[in-house]
């Protein structure tokens, strides 16, 4: 049975179809990369991501993965320029968690991420200390949700650390996903490739996953 942790070899194929078929569509080189890097595939992954953010470079995940994939394939100086380039881009965005990811990535291989002053992240700061509602995936200042925008604990979670605006920039980037991918939610593995890519948008990773069980 394929599962996200180890793609069977037919979605892999799939994916590198519709990259062939359409260089220019991101999230079929973000998918692949994704695919790839789960497989273990590392250096292959790496290539996806590279042709993903020059494709969208404001796609914060995309330098994140693929300077990960990057490290685990051996490239640590094409590492190191293509993660603090992916610092910066996600700094600027206020995309916290691709951002923290990278700098620990970067201090795994013994570097420093690029020091940057963020209006956006001292406002947010801000906003915290008065109590104010700050989005965990942004680290923006935003509204929050008035009810969860689906049931069970993942809906609820996403209520409490995501906010509106956020979550309605997934809604849009969702639609892509499924228009992309050809997506069919009668099938179970199509629907995981959807939450796959939600959790990895709104910032669920594993932890958060496991502290919803």
């Amino acid at each position: 049975m394929s599962t996200p942790a180890t793609p069977s070899l037919d979605r892999i194929a799939q994916f590198e179809k519709m990259a062939a078929a359409d260089p220019s569509n991101e999230m079929a080189h973000f998918s692949l990369g994704t695919a790839y890097l789960n497989a273990g595939r590392a250096a292959e992954a790496a290539v996806a991501f590279e042709r993903c953010v020059a494709v969208n470079r404001e796609m914060s995940k995309a330098w994140q993965l693929g300077g990960d994939a990057m490290i685990k394939a051996g490239w640590e100086d094409r590492a190191v320029k293509f993660l603090e380039e992916g610092y910066v881009i996600a700094s600027s965005k206020g995309d916290r968690m691709p951002q923290t990811a990278m700098e620990q990535l970067l201090e795994s291989i013994g570097r420093k991420a690029p020091k940057i002053e963020s209006a956006n992240q001292e406002a947010a700061e801000a906003i915290r200390v008065s109590g104010g509602f700050v989005c965990r995936q942004s680290g923006r200042p935003g509204t929050k949700m008035d009810s969860p925008p689906f049931r069970g604990n993942v809906g609820e979670w996403i209520q409490a650390n995501i906010s509106k605006e956020t979550f309605s920039a997934w809604i849009g980037q969702g639609t892509k996903v499924i228009n992309e991918l050809r997506l069919d939610f009668s099938r179970d593995k199509d629907v995981e490739t959807y939450d796959s890519h939600m959790r990895e948008y709104l910032g669920i990773d594993d932890a958060v996953m496991q502290s919803l069980k």
